[in-house]
């Protein structure tokens, strides 16, 4: 008979995937347990906006923090404040069966607010290029969204393969990669960027440094002596300081006229859109391959 009962249960979840239970480990090695897929989802940062709207969970989304501007869909999502200020009332008043935090900026002790009301929260924190496609997924699962979250990781995968069999294995390429000039501010080996160097047969010049984030001094950059500088800074144009490197004419970078700039949301946040910038990256290390005597 009690076979037959869990037979039974067995063809109901079947018959009805999008309705069971859901649990998985989320990045704080924290166990996440819905009793269904998530219908009602609030991101805590703009880079966990822009992976659920590709793992097919976009509108499922009820609200999102500020700059949480990618697809455009998202800029018309009700703010619940910054990924490093949340408004705790205003993610509640939403009645999100899900939250999704970011690790590095949301703090704890809101994210453990959110736990006491009862609500589950996700804890992301992808820190390579295998966490994305990763990432992708188990958000898939918690969404209900599986079948187009593992479509898009297999085509991240599937891109991120490509320009690792063209590029991986070139010539390496001194990098020093500027977040921005006052003080200049860079990446250690940890970070995603620094990944994509490696992906591009880049070298990260500040590798060793042990803050994710650290800043450098000038002296420290022209120590290092990078064959290229890529810099981000705030927007899609172009940061001025970035040709003030110039006047250090002996720097190699200055020398083979290797600044180059990519815009910061394809770099600096962890999403599928990181291979944009991967692709422009390893187009402007050959670059600099061509120009060596």
């Amino acid at each position: 008979m009690m076979r037959q009962i869990w037979l039974l249960i067995g063809l109901m979840l079947a018959a009805n995937p999008a309705r069971a239970a859901v649990s998985v480990t989320d990045d704080a090695g924290r166990r996440v347990v819905l009793p269904a897929p998530a219908q009602r989802i609030v991101s805590l940062a703009p880079h966990v906006t822009e992976l659920l709207y590709a793992a097919g969970a976009g509108a499922k989304l009820v609200g999102a923090v500020e700059y949480s501007d990618f697809p455009p869909a998202a800029q018309a999502l009700p703010r619940v404040g910054s990924s490093s200020a949340v408004d705790i009332e205003a993610v509640a008043a939403l009645k999100p069966d899900l939250v999704i935090a970011w690790q590095s900026s949301t703090r704890a002790a809101q994210y453990g607010q959110l736990d006491r009301l009862g609500i589950p929260v996700f804890v992301s924190e992808p820190r390579s290029l295998d966490d994305i496609p990763r990432t992708l997924e188990l958000l898939g699962r918690l969404a209900g969204t599986s079948k187009i979250a593992e479509a898009a990781a297999l085509d991240f995968r599937t891109r991120r393969d490509r320009l690792a069999a063209r590029y991986a294995s070139r010539p390496p390429v001194g990098v020093f990669y500027q977040i921005w000039d006052r003080p200049p501010m860079t990446v250690n080996g940890e970070h995603l960027i620094s990944a994509v160097m490696a992906l591009c047969g880049g070298r990260n010049v500040f590798a060793d440094l042990p803050i994710l984030a650290p800043t450098v001094t000038e002296e420290a950059v022209l120590a290092a002596a990078p064959e290229v500088i890529v810099a981000s800074g705030m927007a899609d144009a172009r940061p001025e300081w970035l040709d003030a490197w110039r006047r250090w004419r002996s720097l190699p970078a200055v020398a083979r006229d290797n600044l180059y700039f990519i815009p910061p949301e394809q770099l600096q946040r962890n999403t599928p859109r990181v291979l944009d910038g991967a692709t422009q990256m390893c187009e402007q290390l050959e670059q600099a391959r061509t120009k060596r005597r």
